[in-house]
C-alpha cells in the first residue's frame, strides 16, 4: 500500500572517548556520535508502490520508471540490477536469468553459500549480459514476466526492456538498499516479508550497537585501479549506522566513497579496518596487491595490531541485497565482540 511506516532506525547516541590513530597527522578528536538522521530511505517512498495488499494480484506497481501493472504471480523473473538476485531469493523467488557485473560470477558465491536449497536452479540461471549492458535478445528469449532492474543504470532501456515484459525499476546504490529491496518485494506481493526481514536486522544492529564499545571502524576497497574508502551513505555505512557504530573522522562524509591515493592510506586507519582486494579471497592473495604492499599501509596502528579483517568483496562493496547485508552485520558483530 501506499505510505509504508519506515524500519525501526536505530542507533547508540552516546559520546565516546577515544578513536584510531593517524600517525601521518596526530592524534584526531574523539569519535562524533552516530548522526540522528538516517543515511538513506527506510521506506518505499510517498506515491511509490502498490494500493493492492500483499498477495494480491493484478497489481500495479509505481517505481522510479513509471508505473507497471503485474497480472499474476511472477514465475520467470529477470533480474539486472546489484544485489537484486540476492533480494529475490531472500523473498523466496529464484530468478531465470541474471546480468553479472565486471569480473563477477553470475551467482555471487554468497549467495551460492546462503540458499543450498536453491543450488540446481541457481546452476540454471542463465546469463543475460552485464549490468551496464543486458542483452535484450537474451532476455526476450527467456520470456519473463517480470524484469528487475535499477533507474542508476537501467532508465535509458526502460522503453525496451518494458516492450519484452512488465519491468520494475527500483532507485539503484547500496545507500538505498532497504527501500530498494522493500519496492521489490511489493513487486511480488511480497512487501510484508521484507518488511519483517529488515525490523528483525534493526533489532539485531541494535544489540550489536549494546555491546560494542566505542571502537571505530573504517571500511576500504582495493582494486586494480582504485582505494576507496566508504562514507556514512554508502552500503557498508548505513549498516554501521544502524548499529551505532563510530567511524573514524576522514570517513563522517555523506558520499558513497572517496578516492584514496598511495600518499592517503593513514585515511583508512581506525580502530577496526574492514577492507576488501577484488579478486582476492585469502590474505596472501590480497597482500599482493600494491595498496597492501604500501609501506604506509602496513604501518597503521590497526594492520600492525592484527585489526584489518578481509572480507569478502561481493556482499560487503558491490552487491547491496538484503542477504548480504546480514552477512555484513554478522561479520561486524564477530569482529567487535571477539
Amino acid at each position: 500500500m501506499f505510505g509504508r511506516v519506515p524500519v525501526v532506525a536505530v542507533a547508540a547516541l552516546v559520546a565516546l572517548s577515544g578513536c584510531a590513530s593517524s600517525p601521518a597527522v596526530g592524534e584526531p578528536p574523539a569519535a562524533a556520535p552516530a548522526p540522528a538522521e538516517a543515511p538513506g530511505p527506510t521506506s518505499i517512498p510517498d506515491g511509490m508502490g502498490a494500493a493492492e495488499p500483499d498477495g494480491t494480484f493484478p497489481r500495479t506497481v509505481t517505481h522510479f520508471g513509471g508505473t507497471t501493472t503485474i497480472t499474476a504471480p511472477p514465475q520467470r523473473v529477470v533480474v539486472i540490477a546489484t544485489g537484486q538476485t540476492d533480494a529475490a531469493l531472500t523473498l523466496g523467488v529464484v530468478p531465470v536469468g541474471a546480468a553479472s557485473g565486471d569480473d563477477a560470477d553470475l551467482v555471487p558465491r554468497y549467495v551460492r553459500d546462503a540458499f543450498p536449497q536453491y543450488a540446481d536452479q541457481l546452476a540454471a540461471v542463465a546469463p543475460v549480459g552485464s549490468r551496464q549492458s543486458p542483452n535484450l535478445e537474451a532476455i526476450a528469449a527467456l520470456q519473463p514476466d517480470l524484469v528487475l532492474a535499477n533507474a542508476a543504470a537501467s532508465q535509458d532501456i526502460y522503453p525496451a526492456l518494458s516492450a519484452i515484459a512488465p519491468t520494475v525499476l527500483v532507485e539503484g546504490t547500496g545507500v538505498n538498499w532497504k527501500q530498494d529491496f522493500l519496492l521489490l518485494a511489493d513487486s511480488l506481493a511480497r512487501q510484508g516479508t521484507a518488511q519483517a526481514f529488515l525490523d528483525d536486522f534493526a533489532a539485531d544492529a541494535a544489540k550489536l550497537g549494546e555491546s560494542a564499545g566505542p571502537e571505530t571502524v573504517s571500511f576500504l576497497r582495493v582494486t586494480a585501479d582504485r582505494t576507496r574508502v566508504f562514507g556514512v551513505a554508502s552500503f557498508a555505512g548505513f549498516i554501521a549506522w544502524d548499529a551505532g557504530l563510530q567511524r573514524p573522522p576522514a570517513q563522517r562524509f555523506d558520499a558513497t566513497s572517496k578516492d584514496l591515493s598511495p600518499e592517503e592510506l593513514q585515511l583508512a586507519d581506525a580502530d577496526r579496518i574492514f577492507y576488501s582486494v577484488q579478486g582476492a579471497a585469502a590474505e596472501a592473495a590480497a597482500a599482493e596487491s600494491a595498496t597492501m604492499a604500501n609501506p604506509l599501509w602496513k604501518d597503521l596502528p590497526a594492520v600492525r595490531d592484527g585489526r584489518a579483517v578481509l572480507v569478502d568483496d561481493d556482499p560487503w562493496y558491490l552487491n547491496a541485497g538484503p542477504t548480504a547485508a546480514r552477512l555484513v552485520l554478522t561479520e561486524l558483530t564477530a569482529a567487535l565482540l571477539s
